[in-house]
């Protein structure tokens, strides 16, 4: 049985593990250069689902992806934009799991009142690049030389997706745990 539900604390071992091979010292996906502890990402999932949605997929019980987002700057006038990120499993990795979690996630954004998503690819990476672009986002900039890992200094392409029309007087974004009903019916 598959399905997409919040994260829990209780998951971090999981996500964990489909997390720590991107930080290896030879992966360029992410920045950091050693994978946290257990501790350390289950207090990343508390802190973030505070105000912002985590979510994973499962396969009969098995998480085998999440998507979040986070905040994207801290001035006042950034608040109706966040960062996303989605990691993957490499056995759930091209069939559909990327965008069944980014579409949810973004479904969930919208509902908080967000209208700007952002995602941050090191470069080169075609396949996190292709999964964005199908989802619509739009490469907006390029930081050269950004990070420095695996003996080589990094790009980073920025991405941004369009959550919902803008408008003047926007409502203020609601914190995930403020969200009534079930979240997760509509896909």
């Amino acid at each position: 049985m598959e399905r997409i539900r919040a994260a829990r604390s209780g998951d971090a071992e999981a996500i964990l593990d489909i997390y720590a091979p991107f930080c290896l010292p030879d992966a360029i996906a992410s920045f950091e250069l050693a994978a946290p502890s257990c501790d350390e990402m289950r207090n990343r999932i508390t802190s973030i689902l505070a105000k912002y949605p985590w979510i994973v997929y499962e396969v009969d019980d098995r998480v085998v992806g999440y998507a979040s987002a986070s905040q994207y700057s801290v001035r006042a006038a950034y608040d109706w934009s966040v960062s996303v990120s989605i990691y993957l499993h490499e056995n759930a990795r091209g069939l559909g799991v990327g965008r069944k979690l980014y579409t949810q996630l973004f479904q969930i954004l919208r509902k908080q009142n967000y209208y700007n998503a952002y995602a941050g690819i090191t470069m080169p990476n075609p396949a996190s690049l292709g999964l964005h672009r199908s989802m619509g986002f739009v490469k907006v900039g390029l930081t050269p030389k950004v990070g420095y890992k695996a003996g080589q200094w990094l790009d980073v392409a920025l991405l941004w997706l369009e959550l919902q029309p803008h408008v003047l007087n926007p409502l203020v974004p609601v914190g995930f745990s403020a969200l009534s009903g079930d979240v997760f019916n509509s896909r």
